[in-house]
Parts: C-alpha cells; structure tokens; sequence
C-alpha cells in the first residue's frame, strides 16, 4: 500500500468490546482511520503499543480518528491475550485477526520468513486514501504520541490547502504556505 493509493475494502472477524465482530475497512470511511500493524500476541514489545495506544485513544478520537491493530494471530487469541495481559485488558479499539495474511499482504506489511507483520502504521483519511504509512522492523517500538500527532498534522493539512505542516509541529504552531517565496528562504 502506497502513499495516495486507496486502501482496499477488506474484511476480517475483530475481537471487540468483549466480542467477536466482522470489520470491513470500509466501514470506516468519513472518519480518519489508524491501522497499527503488530507482528503477534503474547510477545514483548507489542503490549507496551497497543496499550500506549489505548491510553491515548479519546484523543485519537477526539481527532476524528478510529484505530484498528492487526496482527496475524486470530480473533479467537486477541481475545485470550485481552482477557489475560493487563495491557492489553485495556484496549477498547477493535483487534483485527490477520491469520489468512490478506491484510498484511495487501498492504505490504507481511514479513514472509516469519508468517507475521511487521510493524507497521498506516494513516487514512476519510475518503480511504493512505495518508501516511511507516513500516519498521520488529525490534523496534513506536510512539502512540507521535502517531497523534501525525494524524493531527495530517488532517490539518487535509483542510487547509496550501498549507503545509513542518517539522515537529502541533496543533497552534505555525504552518508554512507552498510556493515559490519560500525556496531557499528557510
């Protein structure tokens, strides 16, 4: 999945609210969308995500935005995990099952020696186009707070054409007008 290209209208049975649920992506459309790619439950890294992300998800709310995670694992052992980890009892957002790999393939996340994802965070706006997509290996944990804030800068650029969000910035900060009159002027 690239930057600009439409996600595609997928559908995969979610652990949710203390049941299982079919989601389809486009179920989402008018609202922003957060997808958090995580190789699998029960592991080390993944729990410290998704429960940051929990922490944080009214703000994501308040945003516009819904998050789903998605792992490779079932429904049926994000629910094992939720019931049995403190961090992850946490997690209100729906917990995508992957196990066919459809998702992970379709959007490119999909480590093929190991049969999980990799990590990986894809921002889609209200129309279902990729907005902002980074993929890393495992080994390494992301920023519930960064991701924020990158849906705020996007969603801010989303709605005020022309206007472009710099380095670090925060809703309040300044933006930038494209153009000609600031080329090498910065």
């Amino acid at each position: 999945m690239e930057i600009r290209q439409k996600i595609p209208d997928l559908m995969a049975t979610a652990y949710h609210e203390n049941d299982f649920k079919e989601i389809q992506l486009s179920d989402y459309r008018g609202k922003w969308l957060v997808l958090a790619f995580y190789p699998a439950d029960f592991t080390f890294v993944c729990p410290t995500e998704l429960e940051e992300l929990a922490k944080l998800y009214p703000q994501f709310q308040e945003a516009g935005a819904e998050i789903l995670s998605v792992s490779t694992d079932t429904h049926f052992t994000h629910m094992a995990w939720h019931m049995s980890s403190p961090a992850i009892g946490k997690v209100k957002y729906p917990m995508l099952g992957d196990a066919n790999h459809a998702i992970s393939k379709a959007f490119g996340t999909l480590n093929q020696d190991k049969g999980e994802s990799f990590r990986a965070t894809f921002i889609v706006d209200p129309e279902g186009v990729v907005k902002y997509k980074s993929i890393h290996d495992n080994s390494i944990g992301r920023s519930a707070n960064e991701i924020l804030r990158m849906l705020k800068a996007a969603r801010y650029a989303s709605e005020h054409e022309g206007e472009v969000c710099p380095a670090s910035w925060e809703p309040g900060d300044e933006t930038l007008m494209e153009g000609p009159d600031l080329v090498g002027k910065i």
